[in-house]
């Protein structure tokens, strides 16, 4: 594995791929961004820079954000000149296997031996795409969220072949590049879109049956759980709430709905163990002392208030129809 990361070859250079590729210039990488031609790189490098610029100009990217991907962003002539000057390769094309596997074929080929090649996938498991890689040890998942400017979690994920080394490289340069990485196991659709698309799923329900506009889950979610998700994680929330009563609440909505509302093992045994959160002084994360609880529920209420001032400054999200005369 290389020993410092400083050039990040790009292979995409749409939506997300342009995205990720700011975020390394702007960090001060040295970036090789390719796409199916050089004269696709180019224009998309110009927008790229434009785009950073209009940012900057917003006070979404910090002062001299645009000049340094100006400085360190540079459009490859293909994605195999691309990946023969990367420390580290991010493969972020459309999301099929079959072009996917093209892409990091063509780009393993030609890196060096040393370079670390990872795939921006949002749903494909990485052990599905390890075989086009030569030596796949130095290869893994980093997947970042849209829009990936702006949104700093990052999920790294490695395959069975993956070297430990090559995973702690990666953390250590996406937290270089700002953002807040974590390192999760191989499931198809990874950790976050997992929950997310089980929330999305039973959100369709509600509005099948009838009890809820789509609008109006829209504003609940953005004004309870999810407004308190964006400070704090499930778990946190299961423990500050009660165990205890999660455990009840889950047994109501499996009478209601069937097992896929039932109690998780976890939580029930820790119920039975009386680990029932912050108030029994120990749950789901751990043990809870009077000062880490007087902690937790300070940065907690303080969090919150910042939280609805900033949805005060903003004011409401536009909706759909809303520029409609």
């Amino acid at each position: 594995m290389p020993r410092e990361v400083r050039t990040v070859a790009v292979l995409g250079s749409g939506y997300m791929g342009g995205g990720i590729a700011q975020v390394f210039a702007a960090a001060g990488f040295t970036v090789q961004l390719a796409d199916q031609s050089a004269e696709v790189a180019a224009a998309a490098r110009d927008r790229l820079v434009a785009q950073s610029r209009e940012f900057e100009a917003r006070e979404l990217f910090a002062s001299g954000a645009a000049d340094a991907v100006d400085r360190h962003l540079h459009a490859a002539d293909s994605v195999e000149e691309a990946a023969g000057q990367a420390d580290l390769i991010i493969e972020a094309v459309f999301e099929d296997v079959d072009v996917k596997s093209e892409v990091l074929e063509r780009a393993s080929a030609h890196a060096r031996p040393d370079t670390i090649i990872g795939t921006n996938t949002s749903t494909i498991s990485v052990n599905t795409l390890r075989s086009a890689v030569t030596a796949p040890e130095r290869f893994l998942t980093i997947h970042f969220f849209n829009p990936a400017p702006f949104v700093p979690g990052a999920e790294v994920v490695a395959s069975e072949d993956t070297d430990e080394a090559a995973v702690e490289a990666v953390v250590r340069v996406l937290e270089r590049a700002g953002k807040r990485p974590a390192v999760v196991g191989d499931t198809p659709g990874m950790v976050v879109n997992r929950i997310q698309y089980a929330m999305v799923s039973e959100a369709f329900r509600v509005v099948e049956e009838g009890v809820a506009s789509m609008e109006a889950i829209d504003t609940l979610v953005r004004n309870s759980f999810g407004f308190r998700l964006g400070l704090v994680g499930p778990f946190s929330m299961v423990d500050q709430a009660g165990v205890d009563v999660y455990a009840k609440c889950f047994g109501i909505l499996r009478d209601a709905f069937g097992d896929r509302m039932a109690p998780p093992a976890a939580l029930e045994s820790a119920v039975a163990e009386g680990a029932l959160g912050m108030k029994s002084g120990r749950g789901l994360l751990g043990e809870y002392d009077e000062d880490t609880r007087a902690a937790i529920q300070g940065y907690r209420d303080h969090a919150y208030v910042r939280m609805q001032g900033l949805q005060d400054d903003l004011g409401a999200p536009p909706s759909a129809g809303a520029t409609q005369h």
